[in-house]
């Protein structure tokens, strides 16, 4: 089978960490984000992100090693280029958990693309969840209140929206999503020709 991209977003609180990190075997290969924001407490750079200095980041940016990047609540974040090309050379399903603009630009240069927005039941609850996270100050919390409005609106412009109720629901959605799409024909132009060449028979 053909590799493919599936690109997880959502805003912050939507719990999209918590989910793809629930996405094991079936094929999966996740992907790690560099960025130019602190670790959060428990967090270890190359297992949940890259973490690089702004210098560093524009040197990855300069050189073609991105596949995108895009700024968020003011840090920069962005996806290696060589990581996700090898393993969807290997037919792996490769999970991109990033933002909306990232994911945007990457339908561009991939458009069999599978993007997937991940949202919890309503508003409210995300607003919920963010202050129980703990994380940041009152300021940068309205600034991802902020940024989660604007980035409902480009839910339209993704394949399927999935609700984070219960983690376990969302990981089960998910699966059977990227199963489907395994079946799409140009994702299996190999038994394909095959079939083809025993009709010649």
């Amino acid at each position: 089978m053909k590799g493919m991209l599936v690109i997880v977003s959502g805003p912050s609180g939507s719990g999209k960490g918590t989910v793809v990190k629930r996405l094991v075997g079936k094929n999966y290969a996740l992907s790690v984000s560099v960025t130019t924001r602190l670790p959060r407490a428990g967090e270890i750079d190359g297992r949940d992100y890259f973490f690089r200095t702004p210098r560093e980041f524009a040197y990855m940016r300069d050189h073609n090693e991105l596949l995108e990047h895009a700024v968020y609540v003011n840090y920069f974040y962005g996806t290696p280029r060589k990581y996700v090309e090898e393993q969807i050379s290997d037919g792996k399903a490769v999970v991109l958990e990033i933002e909306v603009n990232g994911a945007l630009q990457i339908r561009e240069k991939f458009p069999e693309a599978v993007l997937i927005f991940l949202m919890p039941p309503t508003m409210e609850e995300l607003y919920h969840r963010l202050i129980l996270r703990n994380t940041e100050n009152m300021e940068v919390l309205e600034d991802r209140f902020k940024r989660a409005h604007e980035e409902i609106k480009l839910i339209p412009r993704y394949d399927y929206l999935v609700i984070n109720d219960v983690v376990q629901n969302a990981v089960t959605r998910i699966n059977k999503i990227v199963d489907a799409e395994s079946l799409r024909p140009a994702r299996n132009a190999n038994i394909i020709n095959a079939f083809k060449e025993q009709s010649k028979c």
